[in-house]
C-alpha cells in the first residue's frame, strides 16, 4: 500500500501533472493540500477515471485540501472540532478519513508570516487543535487502528531540515514555539508518542542529499539545494511498524510549463 502526501500549489494548476503523476507512481492514498480550489471546482471525474474517490474542502482562495483513495474513502471529517478562526474564518485546511483501514488526516498548517504575527499565534492555535483532534480519534479508534497525520506543517522540526540554519534566525517555520508545538502534537495526543517518518531524499536508494519537500521558486531555489523539510508524516506505532520505505518523490519538483511544479514535491510512504 502506498500513501503520498503534496503540496499542490493550485489542483488546476497542477492537474496534467497530478494526473501524470498518480499513473505513474500508483499511490493508493494522495493527501493533497493547497488545492486552491472550490468544492464545485475539485476535478473529481478527472480523478474517479484513474479509479479514485476523492472528498476535498475548500473555498477557491489559498487554502483547500484533500483526500483521494483507491482503497475506500471512509468517515470523512471536513475539519477540525476545535479549529480556530483567522479574521472570524474557518478556514479550509484540514480532513480526514479512514482509507483501507487507516485514519488519516491531510494538514496544511498555517505558515505563520512571522513572528509575533496574528497569524503567527494562529499557527500555534491551530497545532493545538490539530493535537486535540488527535488524541480524541485516537482514543476512538484505538491503539491498532494505523493513525497518521501528513501533510504540509510550514515547521522544519530539526535545524538540519533546512538549507542553512543561519539563513532562518529571528524567522518562523524554525522557531522554538513552533517546534515545540509539533513535539505537543506528538507526544501528548496518545499513550504512545507518533513518529515523524524521517524520508529519504528521492526514489534514488543511494541517494544522501537532505530530504527536503519544499524549494522557493524565486532565485534559483530548487536548482541551488535551499529547500526544507516541512511536509511531514507523523504516525502510530501501528502505521509505523508496517513502513517500508519513505522517500521524497524530487523528480515531481522538476519540470517547466506547460506541467509546470509545485514548489513542494510528494511525500511518499510505502506500507508492507
Amino acid at each position: 500500500m502506498r500513501i503520498a502526501s503534496w503540496n499542490l500549489n493550485s489542483a488546476k494548476a497542477r492537474l496534467p501533472r497530478m494526473v501524470d503523476w498518480l499513473a505513474d507512481r500508483q499511490p493508493d492514498v494522495l493527501l493533497a493540500q493547497e488545492t486552491k480550489a472550490t468544492d464545485e471546482s475539485w476535478p473529481a471525474d478527472a480523478f474517479a477515471e484513474l479509479g479514485y474517490e476523492s472528498a476535498h474542502l475548500g473555498n477557491g482562495r489559498w487554502n483547500g485540501v484533500a483526500i483521494l483513495s483507491r482503497v475506500g474513502l471512509e468517515s470523512v471529517t471536513r475539519g477540525l472540532d476545535a479549529q480556530p478562526l483567522f479574521e472570524d474564518v474557518v478556514e479550509p485546511r484540514a480532513i480526514g478519513a479512514t482509507c483501507g483501514g487507516l485514519r488519516l488526516w491531510s494538514l496544511y498548517v498555517p505558515n505563520g508570516r512571522e513572528v509575533g504575527h496574528l497569524h503567527y499565534r494562529y499557527k500555534l492555535d491551530f497545532l493545538a487543535a490539530v493535537g486535540a483532534q488527535a488524541a480524541t480519534e485516537r482514543a476512538r479508534f484505538g491503539a491498532h487502528t494505523g493513525f497518521g497525520l501528513l501533510g504540509d506543517f510550514n515547521v522544519a522540526p530539526h535545524d538540519d531540515d533546512v538549507w542553512d540554519i543561519t539563513a532562518f534566525d529571528g524567522l518562523t517555520h524554525v522557531s522554538a514555539p513552533e517546534r515545540q508545538a509539533v513535539t505537543a502534537l506528538m507526544t501528548d495526543t496518545g499513550d504512545e508518542p507518533l513518529i515523524d517518518l524521517s524520508p529519504r531524499a528521492s526514489a534514488d536508494h543511494d541517494d544522501l542529499r537532505p530530504p527536503y519537500t519544499f524549494w522557493e521558486m524565486r532565485m534559483l531555489g530548487f536548482a541551488k539545494g535551499r529547500g526544507m523539510r516541512i511536509d511531514l508524516a507523523l504516525v502510530n506505532p501501528a502505521l509505523a511498524q508496517r513502513v517500508a520505505d519513505v522517500w521524497v518523490d524530487r523528480d515531481a519538483r522538476k519540470g517547466a510549463a506547460p506541467k509546470a511544479p509545485s514548489d513542494h514535491a510528494p511525500l511518499v510512504v510505502d506500507l508492507d
